[in-house]
């Protein structure tokens, strides 16, 4: 398997640009994640490294090679489609074996490599059967047999589980990730799911609007995010954001909103004008003595906590607490946040301000 680094990767269609200026490394063994809403340039990126797309500009290396202008058969990478993409007048077998006939190997090695490959999938009584009668499920095993038995140098994933109902996505998820970790082989996986990336992935690129927001692991993006869509777009549910004007000074630690004085991790940068307080629903707390009030108007059980909707000055904001704190809809609270875990934003340029919380993931980023 290999490392994969993407320096500077542009796509245009037209006057369309699809994929803007984008770099990172996806490390040799990595389950990474391409993550972010329809239309942002994560399929686009994922078929340019499959080969599928040619860069308008740009570098693409694989096990240190450059090969943004290869065809897709002089790349050793394997691509796994959302639709399975299977031969459907061939049974399981034979749809497993394609490729390696096709590339011309030996039937006694074929055979070898079919019972490997399922039984590593558990598909090893189905391989007999026609494609067209198996579930979702199995088809998308079958999928992932075909691109496993070549032994590629990386596997491409679109959105792979997208065809199956919810239930089984989940399942199918874990079977992949275990699928994964026994392989050790990178792979590069689609996903607008920010569940399934977080749960999933090794490191995870988010993009919008054509470019890469952020790059770094799941903890790292959910604690420290460097831009108000990336905060906005990872948690459920998402961080809370509070308006507010003001300027920011190196080394201050307090910010006022209102009559209100605020902690927060210690500022590195200087900012002006519109600001934004972003915190998580977690990091919110109920006591006597917090720094803003607000007025219980829901509430949703969820087990083991709950998410309190409260109505404050300065707008709506969730706080997810133990599900054995007594609240009920209509009172009035006081809110406490934990000051270390608050990230601020410049609201115009949408990015986080940089502070001893986010200062060496922002300077990566």
């Amino acid at each position: 398997m290999a490392e994969i680094v993407i320096k500077n990767l542009r796509k245009d269609f037209g006057s369309f640009t699809a994929v803007k200026e984008s770099s990172f490394t996806i490390g040799d063994g990595e389950f990474f994640m391409l993550l972010g809403p329809s239309g942002c340039g994560k399929t686009t990126t994922l078929r340019m490294i499959a080969g599928l797309e040619l860069p308008t500009s740009g570098e693409i290396f694989l096990d240190g090679e450059e090969i943004s202008q290869r065809p897709p058969s002089q790349r050793d990478i394997a691509f796994v489609f959302q639709m399975f993409a299977l031969y459907p007048h061939m049974n399981v077998r034979r749809n497993i074996s394609y490729p390696l006939i096709s590339q011309g190997m030996k039937r006694r090695d074929v055979r070898a490599k079919i019972a490997e490959v399922a039984k590593i999938l558990g598909i090893e009584h189905m391989l007999e059967q026609s494609v067209g009668g198996l579930s979702g499920g199995d088809r998308q095993r079958v999928a992932l047999g075909r691109a496993i038995v070549r032994e590629p140098k990386a596997f491409m994933m679109d959105e792979p589980l997208g065809a199956l109902d919810a239930e089984f996505r989940e399942h199918m998820s874990e079977e992949l990730r275990a699928l994964h970790d026994r392989m050790g082989a990178t792979t590069v996986y689609v996903t607008h799911d920010q569940l399934e990336a977080m749960q999933m992935g090794d490191k995870i690129v988010v993009m919008n609007n054509a470019v890469v927001e952020q790059f770094g692991t799941p903890q790292d993006i959910y604690d420290k995010p460097a831009s108000l869509f990336v905060a906005d777009f990872i948690g459920s549910p998402s961080m809370n954001f509070i308006d507010f004007n003001g300027t920011v000074e190196p080394g201050q630690s307090v910010v006022s909103i209102g009559s209100h004085r605020i902690e927060v991790p210690q500022q590195l940068q200087q900012a002006s004008g519109a600001l934004v307080l972003g915190v998580r629903p977690e990091h919110i707390k109920l006591s006597d003595n917090g720094e803003l009030r607000a007025r219980v108007v829901a509430l949703e059980y969820l087990g083991t906590t709950q998410i309190i909707v409260l109505h404050s000055d300065y707008g709506e904001l969730k706080a997810r607490v133990d599900a054995s704190l007594a609240v009920s809809v209509g009172d009035q609270v006081a809110l406490g946040f934990r000051a270390r875990t608050i990230t601020l934003f410049d609201r115009s340029s949408g990015s986080a301000l940089r502070s001893s919380l986010n200062d060496g993931m922002l300077a990566h980023g």
